[in-house]
C-alpha cells in the first residue's frame, strides 16, 4: 500500500499571493487607526495657535508669578476646584470660569457655575467614568490672568 498524503507544491504565485495578502491585511488595519484618530480629537487647543504664542511666554511668567496651586477633584458627584496661594491660604477671585469635558471630543463640553465656600470652588454634576479635563480661566485681583488644563481621571466605581 502506498499512503503518500499528495501535497502541493509551495509556488512563487503562492508565496506573492500571502506577501500581498499580509501587505492588505497591514495597509487595512493602519487605515482603519486612522480613521478612527482623525474622527474622534480634533487635535486643536485654540482657534488661532500663531497668535497666541506671540503673548505665550510672557502670560506664563505672570501666572508663574502668582505662585497659585489648583487641584481638581470629583467624588459622590461633586467637582472639587482648589485654588491657593504658596502658604496654604485660598485663593479668592470674584469670577472664575470652568469648562469640563472629555480630553479626546468636544459633546461633552460644559461650562459651569461653581460655588465658593469659603475653602474651595465646587458644583454638583454627574459625569460618568473616563478620562476628564478642567479648564481654568479667572483673572487674579491685579490683573493677572490665569488658565489652567487640569486632566481629571474618574474611575468605575467596582460594585
Amino acid at each position: 500500500m502506498n499512503t503518500q498524503a499528495s501535497k502541493k507544491p509551495l509556488t512563487g504565485r503562492k508565496v506573492a499571493l500571502m506577501f500581498v495578502g499580509a501587505f492588505i491585511t497591514i495597509i487595512g488595519a493602519n487605515t482603519a487607526l486612522v480613521y478612527s484618530a482623525f474622527g474622534t480629537f480634533p487635535g486643536l487647543e485654540t482657534r488661532q495657535p500663531y497668535i497666541e504664542a506671540q503673548s505665550f511666554e510672557a502670560r506664563r511668567i505672570a501666572q508663574e508669578q502668582l505662585n497659585w496651586t489648583s487641584l481638581v477633584s470629583y467624588k459622590d458627584g461633586r467637582v472639587v476646584l482648589s485654588l491657593t496661594e504658596i502658604g496654604g491660604a485660598t485663593v479668592v477671585v470674584p469670577e472664575i470660569k470652568v469648562r469640563i469635558g472629555k480630553a479626546t471630543g468636544h459633546q461633552w463640553d460644559r461650562s459651569l457655575t461653581l460655588d465658593f465656600n469659603g475653602k474651595v470652588y465646587s458644583v454638583d454634576i454627574d459625569l460618568p467614568a473616563g478620562n476628564w479635563q478642567v479648564q481654568i480661566h479667572t483673572m487674579a485681583l491685579d490683573g493677572t490672568d490665569f488658565r489652567r488644563t487640569l486632566p481629571l481621571l474618574i474611575k468605575s466605581e467596582v460594585k
